[in-house]
């Protein structure tokens, strides 16, 4: 244990440490990266956050730079998570505050799970209706800020945060609020840390006002920091926008307020097969108006695949060789909605089929939805990275996208199965690579930014679903604008003056280190 380490452990409550079994464990996510730590801490308390980002900040000032990332559960797929200096995780700060049923206000730390808190909240008969991941942190869905699968119906995380507790790089605290016109112009006339970020915040917006107004065109665009539109209106200012998709370079967020809403116990699910592309889309068209809370799509490849593996999906596919699969679940008029699905049987082609859930189909649909976990983790001796993954595509261009792929497929060698989000238009593509493979990271490489160009023939976004993080950057930072770039070096500089918050993401991240960091050895880790 080094010096620093030591004094660090003398600092905070928590724990900090440095030895090889804790760093190698925190060099890894979910991502095709490996980037070994210095230091992995684990702060019990936002106080201990203050402490941490204090030291770090005026060593920094001494011209000793530590990078700084925060670590939710370890399920950025982007790598955003990781770094070469200190890794801050909120595994320790994860708590439910406060919970007010009436007013369905819950105050929670960064680190709760999204499956802990709808647990709490469930006695209540609320939830946070997000489709992602059970171990998903609340501070790492607002960093990440991704299209979930629930987002068609409920819009995602963005649309139940009230207020959000962050530590800013030099270890003050700045807690967001909506304020109106005369409150606004009292924060950014203080003389405070942050009453300096508000007032050049609101000097930055004034100042781009024509760019910020461009920039609000684009809505799929997560890199950067585009929700700087929405932070301004009128006469009001609230902060709590730009660190959604923020990635922890602007701040540790510590502490969030959440809405929660009335929460289904159980949705209704149902799957239909489609021999083409164009059969399913203009079925999903006509689902839409029933507000399913999962709409998603699927080629038929990836269930073929399960099926191979011992899953008996035979009953979902038939005899269909190609095609495509449509899974729904409903959790509102749910058997209203399975009563119009069982009325469109009749106007389907011959060779399509809809199973409807029912006592005698829950093995089938449960089967069917274990699909996609089998396909993503039954690889030998390879693995499907996360690198074309929570793309936009519109809907219309959505059969020319595929036809793109026949011709990539061919081209790259791969296998390039689509499925996503159809309700969201939010995609993925995992290809299988085998990482100890000898120019494994060319071919990588060729694969992001060929699959990047192709999305965006297609009017698609290649960070359309969550932002850039390091690996998607390869491609977003050649294609920003300098006027993007200069305007979102600019927020950057005003949260994080000596640049220590994740500074080799986003727009900072740099081809070669990225490249020369990917995993020469498949994860033991489960990547779904």
């Amino acid at each position: 244990m080094n010096k620093i380490t030591k004094y660090l452990n003398q600092l905070i409550v928590g724990n900090v440490f440095d030895t090889p079994e804790m760093l190698e464990a925190y060099s890894t996510d979910r991502s095709a990266l490996k980037i070994r730590p210095k230091f992995v801490a684990f702060p019990e308390s936002t106080e201990d956050i203050r402490k941490l980002m204090r030291f770090f900040n005026q060593i920094a000032l001494k011209n000793i730079p530590v990078t700084i990332n925060i670590r939710g559960s370890g399920l950025d797929e982007g790598g955003a998570d990781l770094g070469n200096g200190l890794i801050i995780s909120t595994e320790k700060i994860n708590k439910m505050l406060e919970i007010d049923p009436r007013e369905r206000l819950v105050r929670v730390q960064a680190g709760i799970t999204l499956k802990e808190l709808n647990t709490a909240l469930s006695v209540s008969g609320l939830g946070i209706p997000i489709g992602g991941h059970d171990n998903d942190t609340i501070g790492g869905l607002i960093s990440n800020c991704p299209t979930d699968l629930f987002a068609g119906k409920y819009g995602g995380i963005q649309k139940y945060v009230e207020r959000i507790e962050v530590v800013l790089a030099n270890g003050d605290v700045l807690q967001t609020a909506h304020y109106r016109k005369y409150a606004a112009a009292k924060k950014t006339a203080e003389k405070t840390v942050e009453g300096e970020i508000y007032k050049k915040i609101t000097k930055l917006i004034k100042r781009n006002e024509n760019l910020i107004s461009e920039i609000s065109k684009n809505r799929h665009e997560r890199s950067g920091y585009p929700r700087i539109k929405k932070v301004y209106k009128g006469e009001s200012i609230d902060l709590a926008p730009l660190f959604f998709g923020a990635q922890g370079t602007l701040g540790v967020i510590s502490e969030v307020i959440l809405k929660a809403v009335p929460i289904s116990r159980r949705p209704a699910r149902a799957v239909a097969t489609f021999k083409t592309l164009e059969q399913a889309c203009e079925f999903m068209d006509k689902v839409k108006p029933l507000r399913p809370r999962e709409l998603s799509i699927y080629d038929l490849r990836i269930i073929q695949d399960a099926r191979e593996s011992g899953k008996n999906l035979d009953g979902v596919i038939r005899k269909l060789e190609d095609g495509f699969v449509v899974f729904m679940s409903f959790d509102e008029r749910k058997n209203y909605c399975l009563k119009k699905l069982a009325a469109m049987q009749n106007s389907k082609p011959r060779s399509s089929r809809i199973i409807l859930e029912s006592p005698n189909t829950l093995q089938e649909l449960g089967e069917f939805q274990n699909a996609l976990y089998n396909y993503l983790t039954n690889t030998k001796n390879s693995e499907r990275v996360p690198i074309l993954t929570d793309f936009y595509l519109p809907k219309e261009n959505l059969q020319s996208f595929v036809n793109d792929l026949n011709i990539l497929r061919e081209k790259l060698g791969l296998d390039l199965a689509l499925y996503g989000d159809y309700g969201s238009s939010n995609y993925n593509l995992r290809p299988k690579f085998d990482l100890s493979e000898e120019g494994y990271n060319k071919k990588l490489a060729t694969f992001l930014r060929a699959g990047a160009y192709v999305i965006e023939r297609q009017g698609g976004k290649l960070a359309g679903g969550t932002p850039e993080g390091r690996l998607k950057a390869i491609v977003t930072n050649t294609e920003m604008t300098e006027p993007e770039k200069t305007l979102y070096t600019e927020i950057k500089q005003i949260f994080d003056q000596n640049n220590i918050l994740s500074p080799d993401i986003k727009l900072g991240a740099i081809s070669k280190f990225t490249l020369t960091h990917l995993r020469d050895t498949n994860s033991p880790r489960i990547m779904l």
